[in-house]
């Protein structure tokens, strides 16, 4: 029996960028799949982007939200798949073959969760490569060196979500990282790593935009070892933002 594959998009007034996320899904190759849309009540064109292609949509929600982590919430909790993963509405896949990679891995029955590397690329441009994150191989250990999986990459199967449950909202931008620590680290679930860019991201993310909202970011991020009951090495917060800086590198080489 195949393993169904569940893509989750929280939208919030994105309907310039929406339809390209939209058809990477629709071109995957791999059939047993949904996708599952949470929009935050847009009030742009986004909703009646959506509505036109509501066939292509196994759930499709608009509703006000507590911010994005909450509308992932509402679409893991929505989601009927084996294997959940999460695409954002500024995002695509790098190809149709994607979600065919990832049901391999899981077929793996001993496989909890996936990743692969990603691209950020230029938001009018989306064949300019702006960082490269070339993610490497899985070692749990490799968290107090600064190093997490990209998350747009990561797929997890649902059973994992319902077991040690979803986004911490009180988080902040950190949410996503205090997941994988929790995850990963704390929990130490079983992750396999697909030596492929699975996603292409548009520049942006609010906790790089300055040096303020470094400090910020930084302080969450302490905040998900705590509540986790873990211990970063002193360095550990700090190579996070210095392993940014290969990425920029790297982009050379792509």
């Amino acid at each position: 029996m195949g393993v169904k594959v569940s893509v989750v998009t929280v939208t919030w007034n994105c309907a310039d960028t929406l339809g390209d996320c939209l058809d990477s899904v629709a071109r995957q190759s791999w059939l047993d799949r949904e996708h599952v849309v949470i929009d935050g009540a847009s009030t742009d064109g986004t909703l009646a982007l959506l509505k036109t292609r509501r066939d292509q949509l196994a759930v499709l929600v608009s509703e006000p939200d507590k911010g994005m982590y909450d509308a992932l919430n509402k679409g893991i909790a929505q989601s009927s798949g084996d294997v959940i993963g999460l695409l954002h509405s500024d995002d695509c896949f790098t190809d149709e073959t994607v979600l065919a990679r990832v049901a391999e891995v899981f077929a793996d029955p001993a496989v909890d969760a996936c990743y692969g590397d990603l691209e950020y690329v230029a938001a009018a441009d989306m064949a300019q490569v702006v960082r490269y994150w070339q993610s490497g191989a899985y070692k749990a250990e490799k968290f107090y060196w600064g190093w997490m999986p990209p998350h747009p990459t990561f797929f997890v199967r649902r059973r994992v979500y319902e077991q040690f449950s979803g986004f911490n909202l009180d988080m902040g931008t950190a949410a996503d990282y205090e997941l994988m620590l929790r995850l990963l680290l704390k929990h130490r679930i079983s992750a396999a790593y697909i030596p492929k860019v699975l996603v292409k991201m548009r520049v942006g993310g609010m906790s790089n935009v300055s040096l303020q909202n470094r400090l910020a970011a930084n302080r969450m991020d302490r905040k998900a070892w705590s509540v986790n009951g873990l211990r970063p090495y002193p360095w550990t917060l700090w190579m996070k933002p210095v392993r940014k800086v290969w990425q920029w590198v790297a982009r050379q080489k792509v």
